[in-house]
């Protein structure tokens, strides 16, 4: 007889409960032992017992003795008999669960690697677009930095006389770009790009996005921003389902006045445990991630700077409930920007 659990795990790691086992070992070694002690208290008191045990001379008092010295043994020999078929239950029952135990993880481990094997062309893909992207966005602000940086100080030049075709055409000066000359958009389409289109539908959305597009650093962000929101959804973070704790218009001034720490720690209104979890460590481990994420916070910083010097506060506080201003709470909690 096999002491091994009956258990047949099935594929999702459940298992059947074992078939029960009528009489086992330990019954039939309790039945054994009740026999041979009742066999040999009968040769005792019927063979080799005294001459009168059984005259009723000892009274009631002898008569519970013999039943005591008969029958308390077998009482006891199942006692213990009990005692081990129920530990013997509990180890097997222990053995099933352990083994469906591993039976879940195996399942998880293989569903995990065949996500992972499904999804990876799409994802290195996405992702090697990304930071292509991102080192060609890197390089041009490098280059930009180290320009402005190497060149010396120049008094500006005296204003030239415009010249004029004979078309009475104004001729731009040199090096001036068609989108060097765009005025910047008006802030309800800058505020309405932020928060990108609702659906496809969303014709005022998208006429805004389209307007805001055309000034070149306004275009910077909401590209920086649509890179980190595509990110975000790829491990199911969604600005949608965030619900921040808004800060008062006041706080958001003192954050671009330049003020770091507990004065401008209320920004940081993001607390959804999962979502800065998943952040957070994305962040760590992906460095794709973390620096997409750093280059877009850098160009909010930069753009709210400028933003809140003309804004009202209906305005700033407009701006704050924007899918953007969302991801920029959420990244600057992990990445500690509020601290």
């Amino acid at each position: 007889m096999s002491n091994q659990p009956d258990s047949h795990p099935t594929p999702l790691g459940i298992y059947d409960k074992a078939r029960k086992e009528t009489i086992t070992g330990i019954e039939v070694i309790a039945i054994a032992l009740s026999l041979l002690w009742l066999l040999g208290t009968a040769v005792f008191f019927l063979v080799l017992a005294p001459s009168g045990v059984f005259n009723g001379s000892g009274g009631a008092l002898q008569f519970v003795m013999i039943l005591l010295a008969i029958f308390m043994p077998v009482a006891m020999i199942w006692v213990a008999a009990t005692a081990a078929r129920a530990s013997k239950v509990m180890r097997e029952e222990s053995q099933r669960l352990q083994t469906a135990i591993d039976a879940i993880r195996q399942t998880y481990v293989a569903q995990s690697q065949g996500r992972n094997t499904t999804s990876e062309p799409s994802v290195a893909k996405k992702l090697d677009e990304i930071a292509a992207a991102q080192r060609k966005t890197e390089n041009a602000l490098a280059t930009f930095s180290s320009t402005r940086q190497a060149a010396p100080v120049q008094p500006a030049p005296p204003p030239t006389e415009v010249e004029a075709t004979h078309d009475d055409q104004v001729a731009l000066p040199l090096g001036t770009s068609a989108e060097d000359l765009q005025p910047p958009p008006e802030k309800s389409d800058f505020i309405r790009a932020l928060n990108f289109p609702e659906n496809a539908g969303d014709k005022a959305g998208f006429a805004a996005l389209r307007r805001a597009l055309k000034d070149r650093t306004t275009a910077q962000l909401i590209q920086a921003a649509q890179d980190v929101l595509t990110l975000l959804s790829q491990d199911g973070i969604y600005m949608d389902d965030l619900r921040p704790d808004m800060a008062r218009p006041e706080i958001w001034r003192r954050f671009g006045a330049g003020e770091r720490g507990r004065t401008i720690a209320s920004l940081g209104g993001v607390r959804d445990r999962s979502s800065l979890a998943l952040a957070a460590t994305r962040m760590r481990s992906d460095t794709i991630f973390r620096d997409a994420a750093h280059h877009f916070l850098r160009l909010f910083d930069r753009m709210f700077t400028q933003f809140a010097e003309t804004a009202s506060d209906a305005e700033i506080s407009e701006l704050s409930d924007t899918r953007t201003a969302r991801a920029f709470m959420l990244l600057g909690r992990v990445a500690g920007t509020f601290n």
